[in-house]
């Protein structure tokens, strides 16, 4: 597995970047896998679940590959935020974000050789209170559209956040640490 070429399996330009910073070489095949959410999984069994989906999509046609597949959810009093579908449900989720703490759930998934390991992470977030203007000036930026939750940690969105408990780049899309962990754990078994 030391000389495997790696996928990762996502069209997250977030996590390609935290990738290539931890100093990995990849290429991008993104996995075109319809979603399949079971309303009775936990958050952390859901994101792995998903993170599953994405590499398995993936490694059926590249065996030979190590491929990562990665999934991120907010969740909130146990109601998981995932992208919003307008900006009126943007302005709704940010609404219920302020002044309150959540949680951001990431599931990876690595996948090689017809099996797989998979791994969550989750960090707790508080929000400042936000003010209806505030709110409806960010979504205006159009940054919250593709963002589980609503907001982007690492762009404009940081003005929102009072503070974070965990790992920061987890709340970006990718925890970086706990991959290199995970990864190397399985490179030191093949």
């Amino acid at each position: 597995m030391n000389n495997a070429k790696i996928i990762l399996a996502s069209a997250s330009p977030r996590r390609r970047e935290l990738l290539a910073q931890a100093g990995f070489e990849f290429e991008v095949i993104t996995s075109d896998v319809d979603e399949v959410v079971d309303p009775l999984l936990t958050p952390e069994m859901l994101v792995m679940s998903l993170a599953k989906q994405k590499a398995q999509a993936v490694a059926v046609n590249y065996s030979h590959f190590v491929v990562i597949g990665s999934d991120t959810v907010v969740v909130l009093d146990g109601r998981v935020l995932g992208k919003p579908k307008d900006e009126a449900d943007a302005v709704q989720m940010l609404e219920s974000l302020s002044g309150r703490t959540h949680e951001v759930y990431t599931g990876v998934c690595i996948a090689y050789g017809g099996e797989s390991h998979s791994f969550f992470e989750c960090t707790r977030v508080k929000f400042c209170e936000l003010e209806a203007e505030q709110i409806k000036a960010y979504v205006a930026t159009k940054e919250p559209m593709d963002k589980a939750g609503a907001y982007g940690i690492q762009g404009k969105g940081c003005v929102l956040v009072e503070g974070i408990e965990g790992d920061y780049f987890n709340v970006v899309g990718f925890p970086v640490s706990r991959f290199c962990r995970e990864y190397k754990k399985l490179v030191d078994k093949q």
